[in-house]
């Protein structure tokens, strides 16, 4: 029982004893009161037991629907930067046991190799206990494929950005604007190759075949991820990950997606998957609330990191700098 609920009990045995102080001049009222005031603590009581049981079911932070079964429901959205808190969700509705299935739901254009790499994972474990569908909303490139790869099945919309298989590193080099105002960069660095990737110097052929190696070798960990996770043959995974996009409809004739349809056909579908019968429950975490002044300084740091990463369509696999310009 919560403080809140215990305050509120109190409250009202404070206010049925009020009652009967005030009204023994008034046999009828008097009854009428007492039953009213039993109802309440009644009503209050039931209350009680509703919040114990929702928290002992781990829904206190969640929006739980109404209907028959229940189907978690993870959102990833925007730039993939970061993963623990989509990790710990996956893990508390894998392990809820009223939680029968999951949904990944994916509105973003790619992120960084290392967080999606870990949902990708995360969501591979929780296929061995629970059925996941990723269902992806207006795009779901990049790194957002990587993540729908790992689940049982994928959804999409005929008009979904998908695809855009591939890794990239990206920057600009200032090198010759700086020799033009005559500015002269001066680093100490341990090693020769610390400041690979600077934008205030020339690449050399060494670098630049040890970018194109770490390049080859994450696009190779991407290739591999997606046919191990979508069972497919790995040379037709390579003859499709050239970096190019695709539509959700093309996607489904190439077997990166399964099927076409909605966030509530996919909700449906890992409900039947689940073994509800009936109508599905989703469940979904609440959304956190910004003050106007952390709305606006987060909108424009991402708006930033955008055009700095140089990201603002499609996104990529991987933001970091390295454009690999000609020598």
């Amino acid at each position: 029982m919560t403080w809140h609920a215990v305050s509120v009990t109190a409250a009202a045995c404070y206010f049925l004893t009020f009652k009967i102080m005030f009204s023994r001049r008034h046999p009828y009222l008097f009854s009428f009161l007492i039953l009213s005031s039993l109802i309440t603590i009644a009503l209050v009581c039931i209350l009680v037991l509703v919040m114990t049981a929702m928290q002992g079911a781990g829904f206190s932070d969640l929006i739980v629907e109404p209907g028959d079964g229940k189907v978690g429901v993870v959102e990833i959205q925007g730039v993939i930067t970061e993963s623990r808190d989509i990790l710990n969700l996956i893990k508390r509705f894998r392990e809820n046991d009223d939680i029968k299935s999951i949904v990944i739901r994916i509105d973003s254009p790619g992120g960084v190799i290392g967080p999606s790499q870990e949902i990708y994972r995360e969501i591979r474990k929780t296929t061995a206990k629970k059925k996941i569908i990723a269902s992806m909303g207006s795009i779901a490139a990049s790194g957002g494929y990587y993540i729908a790869a790992a689940a049982d099945g994928i959804i999409a919309n005929p008009g979904t950005i998908t695809g855009s298989i591939g890794v990239i590193l990206a920057y600009t080099n200032f090198r010759a604007v700086l020799d033009k105002i005559g500015m002269v960069p001066v680093v100490i660095k341990s090693g020769p190759l610390k400041d690979m990737g600077s934008p205030t110097k020339k690449m050399s052929k060494e670098e630049k075949k040890i970018l194109q190696a770490f390049v080859d070798q994450a696009h190779e960990q991407f290739v591999t991820a997606i046919a191990k996770g979508r069972k497919m043959d790995i040379d037709h995974v390579k003859s499709l990950a050239d970096g190019r996009i695709y539509t959700g409809e093309e996607a489904v004739k190439q077997g990166l997606v399964d099927r076409l349809g909605n966030f509530e056909d996919a909700i449906e579908w890992a409900g039947q998957l689940g073994g509800i019968q009936g109508s599905v429950s989703a469940v979904y975490k609440k959304k956190e609330k910004l003050s106007f002044l952390k709305y606006i300084m987060e909108s424009t740091l991402h708006d930033l990191v955008n055009r700095l990463t140089r990201q603002d369509i499609f996104g990529g696999y991987l933001y970091s700098p390295e454009s690999i310009p000609e020598n």
